[in-house]
């Protein structure tokens, strides 16, 4: 079976019980923070103990900044299509173009009828999903059949619409995903989808092979590549020592989905738990590790041009997939004989540090800034692209992190904006307005506290403890950026005491000011110290980054 070349995407496959809805969140926010790429959600709305999917999806998008979110996979059959999919459009816009939408034909039917939905047989179902598809593309105007049309009309046997109006349109194209087993629903996903998939508890590691063949006919057959369709995997496992799929340690994780990836085309795996402990070493440990090892065999594959007449790749080595690369391994620590600038595919670091330009809006810093230790930076050294993926990743995070600071600081300036010209005509509708602009404020802030603490956290335990390990020539400047994390705590601490007291205020009058002017002076001391921190990381790990890894 063929490697498609798609970008390898990882992601969280989570429960959305209702006595857990907290904890849902954070783990929402640790998989962000940690760089993965999706966060989806279950969704069953005849079960008692699950929050709405779909109101639990926004939570999620309001809490995180680049990770993108999907039900896993939409219960079509209790939700219409046309009502879905204005549902997925505005979570695409709230989120900033982060929305993607999995869909079923539907399960349990039983559960289904007592929650009032249809019973369908297997036919029907089918039915059903391509003629819901059809009025979800042409809802959010990407109906293939009737392009850039203003309204949406489909005559079908379990779906009808009648000119509704077309709208609103998602930020982005956004994808649809289905589940699919059988030869009907594999046809329909050539077709149809963008996405192909398929869970680990229906279709084994080992069913695949056969699966991925059937989809690669029907997409030849409807007149597409089947490269255009992106393979994906909801999966399960634990981490430990035994054998199996997924049942022994990270790097052996890595090595099965690597396999997978290289021989069967699949490039999105979405991990099942609820673990928070799981969830960050399959972030840290397992994705990284992964693209590394495709990478490597790509590259092997891309040097070596045995082709046969018709074009179709010829087996070239034998070698299993666990042992491509072995000297380049994630955390393997690199000798003098093997240092990147001897690579071949190696350039000089282009992920450049961001720059502190001074700007200070505190009297004082927590910290000195001038007797900060610094690390020898090498003049010559060359990195491949998938070293330079390391800092790159980091600098993606941190970019997150100084964009949300500025929307933070624009909401407490809106917030601000809102006492100066409503604060003197006072009256209850006045009042109520600036309790939930101050209620808004304080959920949006402590949420980017949690994203901040949970960010160091994660280098303190994870990328400062595999640097050290990796170089322990970097262990002043590992030092006083821990030191600085308590540091930063500590200001999130003032932050956190600043918004409780703003929260006991009606906004209005010398108290309301006066508590609205600590929050202001706390946020000018997180923005003074948390760029200053950002850019001297920056400017002091990229490169041992490249040279390391991540973890």
């Amino acid at each position: 079976m063929p490697d498609y070349g798609q970008d390898l995407l990882f992601g969280v496959f989570a429960s959305p019980e209702a006595a857990r809805v907290a904890e849902t969140l954070e783990l929402a926010q640790a998989a962000d923070v940690a760089g993965l790429d999706l966060f989806t959600i279950q969704d069953h709305p005849y079960n008692a103990t699950h929050a709405d999917t779909s109101t639990l999806l926004a939570a999620v998008a309001a809490r995180t900044s680049s990770i993108r979110v999907a039900a896993n996979v939409a219960n079509l059959p209790l939700r219409p299509p046309a009502v879905l999919a204005k549902q997925v459009a505005t979570l695409d816009i709230l989120s900033n173009g982060r929305a993607e939408l999995g869909l079923g034909t539907g399960a349990f039917w039983d559960a289904i009828v007592a929650a009032g939905g249809p019973r369908r047989s297997p036919r029907e179902a089918v039915d059903a999903l391509i003629e819901a598809i059809r009025v979800i593309r042409g809802v959010w105007g990407q109906d293939p059949e009737r392009p850039g049309a203003r309204s949406v009309t489909v005559e079908g046997e379990h779906y009808r619409t009648a000119g509704l109006r077309a709208g609103p349109a998602p930020l982005h194209d956004v994808e649809i995903w289905l589940g699919a087993y059988k030869p009907r629903m594999l046809r329909v996903t050539a077709r149809y989808a963008d996405g192909w998939l398929p869970s680990q508890g229906y279709a084994d590691p080992a069913a695949l092979p056969d699966l991925s063949a059937r989809l690669d006919d029907a997409a030849q057959q409807a007149g597409r590549g089947p490269e255009l369709i992106r393979r994906m995997y909801n999966v399960f496992g634990r981490f430990g020592r035994g054998g199996g799929f997924l049942q022994g340690a990270a790097r052996d994780w890595a090595e099965q989905l690597a396999e997978l990836t290289l021989e069967t085309g699949m490039s999105t795996y979405i991990l099942g738990s609820d673990s928070p402990d799981d969830v960050r070493r399959f972030a840290d440990e397992v994705a990284p590790a992964t693209r590394e090892l495709v990478e490597a065999e790509r590259a092997r594959r891309a040097a070596t041009p045995a082709q046969t007449p018709t074009g179709a790749p010829v087996e070239t080595s034998g070698a299993p997939v666990e042992r491509v690369a072995a000297d380049s391994r994630v955390g393997a620590p690199a000798t003098r004989e093997a240092r990147p600038s001897r690579r071949e595919g190696a350039f000089p670091l282009a992920v450049q540090p961001t720059p502190d330009d001074g700007t200070r809006l505190s009297a004082s810093l927590p910290w000195r800034e001038d007797d900060r230790p610094s690390a020898p930076q090498p003049a010559d050294a060359t990195y491949t692209a998938m070293q330079q993926a390391h800092p790159q990743h980091l600098l993606e995070i941190h970019d997150a992190l100084r964009s949300e600071l500025a929307r933070v600081r624009e909401v407490v300036d809106q917030v601000r904006d809102g006492l100066m010209t409503v604060g003197r005509a006072r009256s209850v509708i006045n009042t109520m307005a600036m309790r939930q602009n101050n209620w808004t404020l304080g959920a949006f802030c402590q949420s980017y506290c949690r994203i901040v603490t949970g960010h160091h956290t994660l280098e303190d335990r994870s990328v400062f403890t595999h640097l050290r390990h990796a170089d322990p020539s970097l262990a002043p400047v590992l030092d006083r950026l821990e030191d600085e994390h308590h540091v930063i705590a500590d200001v999130l601490d003032q932050v956190d005491e600043a918004l409780v007291a703003l929260a006991g205020e009606d906004g209005y009058g010398t108290a309301g000011i006066a508590a609205l002017d600590e929050l202001q002076r706390t946020i000018d001391l997180l923005t003074d110290t948390l760029l200053s921190h950002l850019a001297y990381e920056e400017r002091e790990l990229f490169h041992p980054l490249a040279e390391h890894g991540l973890s």
